[in-house]
Protein backbone atom coordinates (compact mmCIF):
# COMPACT_ATOMS: atom_id res chain seq x y z
CA UNK A 1 0.00 0.00 0.00
CA UNK A 2 1.33 3.40 -1.00
CA UNK A 3 0.55 6.74 0.66
CA UNK A 4 0.62 10.12 -1.09
CA UNK A 5 -0.38 13.64 -0.08
CA UNK A 6 -3.48 15.08 -1.74
CA UNK A 7 -1.54 17.99 -3.24
CA UNK A 8 0.90 15.61 -4.96
CA UNK A 9 -1.88 13.23 -6.02
CA UNK A 10 -3.67 16.06 -7.84
CA UNK A 11 -0.70 16.57 -10.15
CA UNK A 12 0.15 12.88 -10.58
CA UNK A 13 -3.25 11.36 -11.33
CA UNK A 14 -2.23 9.65 -14.58
CA UNK A 15 0.75 7.98 -12.92
CA UNK A 16 -1.35 6.96 -9.92
CA UNK A 17 -4.04 5.50 -12.19
CA UNK A 18 -1.42 3.38 -13.94
CA UNK A 19 -0.17 2.05 -10.60
CA UNK A 20 -3.69 1.30 -9.41
CA UNK A 21 -4.41 -0.55 -12.68
CA UNK A 22 -1.40 -2.70 -11.78
CA UNK A 23 -3.11 -3.72 -8.56
CA UNK A 24 -1.58 -1.24 -6.11
CA UNK A 25 -3.80 0.41 -3.49
CA UNK A 26 -2.91 4.05 -2.86
CA UNK A 27 -4.02 5.99 0.22
CA UNK A 28 -4.38 9.73 -0.38
CA UNK A 29 -3.85 11.88 2.71
CA UNK A 30 -4.59 15.46 3.74
CA UNK A 31 -2.48 16.82 6.59
CA UNK A 32 -1.27 13.28 7.26
CA UNK A 33 -4.76 11.84 7.66
CA UNK A 34 -6.23 9.39 5.10
CA UNK A 35 -9.06 10.91 3.07
CA UNK A 36 -9.53 8.40 0.26
CA UNK A 37 -8.27 5.13 -1.20
CA UNK A 38 -7.45 4.59 -4.84
CA UNK A 39 -8.17 0.93 -5.55
CA UNK A 40 -8.51 -1.15 -8.72
CA UNK A 41 -12.02 -1.24 -10.14
CA UNK A 42 -13.89 -4.49 -9.57
CA UNK A 43 -16.44 -5.45 -12.15
CA UNK A 44 -19.63 -6.37 -10.33
CA UNK A 45 -21.76 -9.35 -11.23
CA UNK A 46 -25.02 -7.55 -10.65
CA UNK A 47 -27.63 -8.42 -8.08
CA UNK A 48 -27.67 -11.92 -6.63
CA UNK A 49 -31.40 -12.39 -6.11
CA UNK A 50 -31.04 -15.88 -4.67
CA UNK A 51 -28.53 -14.71 -2.05
CA UNK A 52 -30.84 -11.84 -1.11
CA UNK A 53 -33.80 -14.17 -0.68
CA UNK A 54 -31.66 -16.59 1.37
CA UNK A 55 -30.66 -13.69 3.65
CA UNK A 56 -34.30 -12.73 4.16
CA UNK A 57 -35.27 -16.31 5.00
CA UNK A 58 -32.30 -16.74 7.37
CA UNK A 59 -33.29 -13.62 9.30
CA UNK A 60 -36.99 -14.40 9.51
CA UNK A 61 -38.04 -11.78 6.99
CA UNK A 62 -40.64 -13.29 4.68
CA UNK A 63 -42.55 -11.82 1.80
CA UNK A 64 -45.71 -13.48 3.14
CA UNK A 65 -46.52 -11.98 6.54
CA UNK A 66 -48.46 -15.10 7.53
CA UNK A 67 -51.98 -15.05 8.91
CA UNK A 68 -53.61 -11.70 9.61
CA UNK A 69 -57.17 -11.83 10.90
CA UNK A 70 -59.85 -9.99 8.95
CA UNK A 71 -60.70 -7.91 12.04
CA UNK A 72 -57.07 -6.97 12.73
CA UNK A 73 -57.66 -3.23 12.49
CA UNK A 74 -61.16 -3.13 14.00
CA UNK A 75 -61.58 -1.02 17.15
CA UNK A 76 -61.08 -2.85 20.45
CA UNK A 77 -63.96 -3.54 22.80
CA UNK A 78 -64.42 -1.01 25.61
CA UNK A 79 -63.74 -3.63 28.29
CA UNK A 80 -60.53 -4.80 26.60
CA UNK A 81 -58.31 -2.22 28.27
CA UNK A 82 -57.54 -2.49 31.97
CA UNK A 83 -58.98 0.38 33.95
CA UNK A 84 -56.71 2.06 36.53
CA UNK A 85 -57.53 1.43 40.16
CA UNK A 86 -59.05 4.17 42.30
CA UNK A 87 -55.92 4.26 44.48
CA UNK A 88 -57.47 2.82 47.61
Amino acid sequence: MTTIALEKAATALVELAARVEGGVTIVVTRNGKPVLDLVPHRRGRGLDIEAGEAFLRAHGIARNPGFIADDFDDPLAEDFLIQPSSGS
